[in-house]
């Protein structure tokens, strides 16, 4: 875990809530001058810890009108297998999220269509038409509570 101070700290809290701060807004908010904010910025960057600067868009705006959550179980969980599978979660616009998760499935993804029929022909070309995959069971989302990426952000105290 990279050692981040309550600068660090207050300034991820300010971007996490909005990434579209000025330097002097952001400098405002954390007391500190607009320059040390840019250079605590690269830093944050450089270290992996602001892993991508992002908006969070309506999908109902875009058309895409239905989201599900699917949980994905594959014939064997083989190294080959999980990476191949892995890529193809990357490289499927219409998957939002993937995760690699333990339990009774092997993943969960949180996927998005204009409607049911754009999502069975999304399901049969991502899971019936990939011979890795032993099953998948789909949850439609009624409402989306909430959405976002935000952490809380915690600093380790010297003891």
């Amino acid at each position: 875990m990279k050692k981040i101070d309550a600068a660090d700290a207050a300034l991820l809290d300010a971007l996490q809530a909005n990434n579209r701060l000025t330097s002097e807004e952001l400098a405002e908010m954390v007391h500190l001058s607009p320059t040390a904010c840019q250079r605590r910025l690269k830093r944050l960057r450089a270290d992996g810890i602001i892993e991508a600067d992002v908006s969070i868009v309506s999908p109902k705006a875009l058309g895409r009108y239905v989201t599900m959550i699917v949980l994905v179980s594959l014939e064997r969980e083989r190294a080959d297998i999980v990476d191949r599978f892995k890529n193809a979660i990357r490289n499927t616009r219409e998957v939002m999220i993937g995760y690699y998760v333990t339990g009774d499935a092997d993943f969960m993804l949180v996927v998005t269509a204009r409607d049911m029929e754009d999502y069975e022909q999304f399901t049969r070309r991502f899971f019936y038409e990939n011979h890795d995959i032993k099953g998948f069971k789909t949850m439609v989302v009624m409402d989306r509570v909430k959405a976002g990426f935000a952490f809380p952000i915690e600093i380790e105290r010297e003891p």
